[in-house]
């Protein structure tokens, strides 16, 4: 029996993770859960899998869930206090980290000190800290088992392979709702339409990430991180049927691919029984219907959010966080209706052009990142 910690539990990583434990109830067992401010739901997730501790980010929040499961053996905490103590519960042997957002960072770093495994679903992590959790990781000879479709894919390619013998990282894209627009043509692009995404089902931050390809910018910042590569090393390549979730050139000319239909499941799955592969009830792929499969070079004059993404990383330090903090602000106004979609854009390269780059940074010193960049974004837009 694996013991799993869950941080973010009622978002769509968390719930598909659950999904997952309850059709393998015999191998695996929820004994932490966190969340934001979903009580309905954490409620229902308690009463289901009966955890030992359960963190609500809102303290508020939690003194509500308080009441609701005061019929339950279980320990309510809150805060980034809760948060960690969730992470470092001494009965799990694996943390999914699937917050959103850089208050992944403190929490990831507590489970690695404390041995814990990771499924790692949180981008900030190593977008902004990677320089500080890979080697920490190594240190307590911790795993960092990715999440993401496209990281899991990789990972798939490359076991058993040595990493030494790795020519390019292809990193695959749908390319998104807006595919082959031009800027003019996203000018008046509304909220809905940037939250349909052609083939996932994802998390609204997510969904609109992958709209402006800001995801995958996030997406190459992680894979050097996890994969030891630069990032002339690492290639962005728009396939549009999310068949191909990524792929491994090595050095005598061999490509590798990992394809399957879109589902978030088997890269969770396979984080968690790592590294055994485990039945897993989901459609297959069927050969007989695909007539072809394309491939594009990504637009990076009209989705300049990746441009920027390869600039970010590039130069490094505390400019990763910038980049990142930044989208999350923008996201989150776009989410609010309060700017236009090109603008997510525009608030990044803002942000960035304004600020003074830090080298190797520690952890207060990106979170004091994070914040210079809110108050910047807030004072001007």
């Amino acid at each position: 029996m694996k013991n799993i910690s869950i941080l973010g539990s009622t978002g769509s990583i968390g719930t598909q993770t659950l999904d997952i434990v309850r059709r393998n109830s015999k191998e695996l067992n929820v004994v932490a859960l966190a969340a934001g401010s979903n009580i309905k739901k954490l409620e229902e997730q308690i009463r289901e899998f009966r955890p030992e501790i359960v963190c609500v980010w809102d303290e508020e929040k939690a003194k509500e869930l308080k009441t609701l499961i005061r019929d339950v053996d279980v320990l309510i905490v809150s805060g980034m206090d809760g948060l960690i103590e969730t992470a470092i519960v001494e009965s799990a042997s694996i943390v999914v980290t699937a917050v959103v957002g850089m208050i992944g960072i403190k929490p990831t770093i507590a489970a690695i000190r404390a041995h814990k495994d990771i499924a790692l679903a949180n981008k900030e992590t190593l977008v902004t800290a990677g320089h500080i959790i890979i080697p920490l990781a190594d240190e307590n000879n911790v795993k960092i088992l990715p999440v993401d479709s496209e990281h899991s894919a990789i990972f798939q390619c490359l076991n058993g392979e040595n990493p030494k013998e790795v020519e390019k990282i292809l990193l695959t894209a749908s390319g998104g709702p807006f595919r082959g627009w031009t800027r003019e043509q996203m000018q008046n692009v509304k909220l809905e339409d940037a939250l349909k995404h052609p083939n996932w089902s994802m998390g609204r931050k997510i969904t609109i990430d992958s709209a402006t390809m800001v995801n995958k910018g996030l997406e190459v910042m992680e894979a050097k991180w996890l994969f030891g590569v630069s990032y002339d090393d690492v290639e962005v390549v728009i396939q549009p049927q999310s068949l191909i979730h990524s792929m491994v050139m090595f050095r005598d000319g061999g490509v590798m691919a990992q394809l399957g239909t879109p589902d978030m499941r088997l890269p969770i799955q396979y984080a968690l029984f790592y590294p055994s592969r485990v039945l897993l009830d989901s459609p297959r792929v069927d050969f007989s219907k695909i007539s072809k499969i394309d491939f594009y070079t990504p637009d990076l004059e009209n989705f300049v959010g990746l441009k920027m993404a390869f600039m970010a990383g590039r130069k490094g330090g505390t400019l990763p966080t910038v980049f990142n903090a930044a989208n999350e602000m923008a996201v989150a106004k776009f989410l609010d209706r309060k700017i236009r979609f090109l603008e997510i854009t525009d608030i990044i390269q803002g942000a960035m052009e304004n600020h003074r780059l830090s080298e190797n940074p520690d952890i207060d010193r990106i979170l004091s990142v994070e914040k210079e960049t809110y108050e910047y974004i807030e004072s001007r837009w």
